[in-house]
């Protein structure tokens, strides 16, 4: 996409949702795991609503966010989503939609060096939750 600026929270949700399961993909088997059963299992502590709801609290504790990625990651929570949480409350979801229209919109903006940043962060503060 050429000007992600123009593009909805729920776009960049969808793009930034397929960028940080790549990443966690390829940390699960950079870590020597195969098995695709294991990889699911594995890659769902990471990929979860709610693990993504809790990095972003942390990551707003921290003060980890620039303002741009900021109004990026409201931008996705305030969209109007016509599909239902599943697994979670309709909070968390919306939560975890701004999460990923974060990076979505740092992936489609071409900031890969803030994407491996905030990804590595991401994978380091899920483990140390034990998540």
């Amino acid at each position: 996409m050429s000007d992600y600026k123009q593009v909805n929270g729920i776009a960049l949700a969808y793009m930034g949702d397929a960028i940080y399961e790549v990443y966690i993909r390829k940390h699960l088997l950079d870590e020597g795991m195969t098995k695709p059963t294991r990889l699911h299992h594995r890659a769902t502590h990471y990929v979860s609503a709610k693990a993504q709801a809790m990095l972003i609290k942390k990551m707003e504790e921290q003060e980890l966010l620039t303002p741009e990625e900021q109004e990026y990651f409201r931008r996705g929570r305030n969209a109007k989503s016509y599909t239902s949480a599943k697994n979670t409350s309709v909070v968390t979801y919306r939560i975890s939609t701004g999460f990923e229209a974060l990076f979505g919109y740092l992936y489609l903006s071409g900031q890969t060096e803030r994407l491996d940043e905030l990804a590595a962060w991401c994978i380091k503060t899920v483990e140390a939750e034990g998540k």
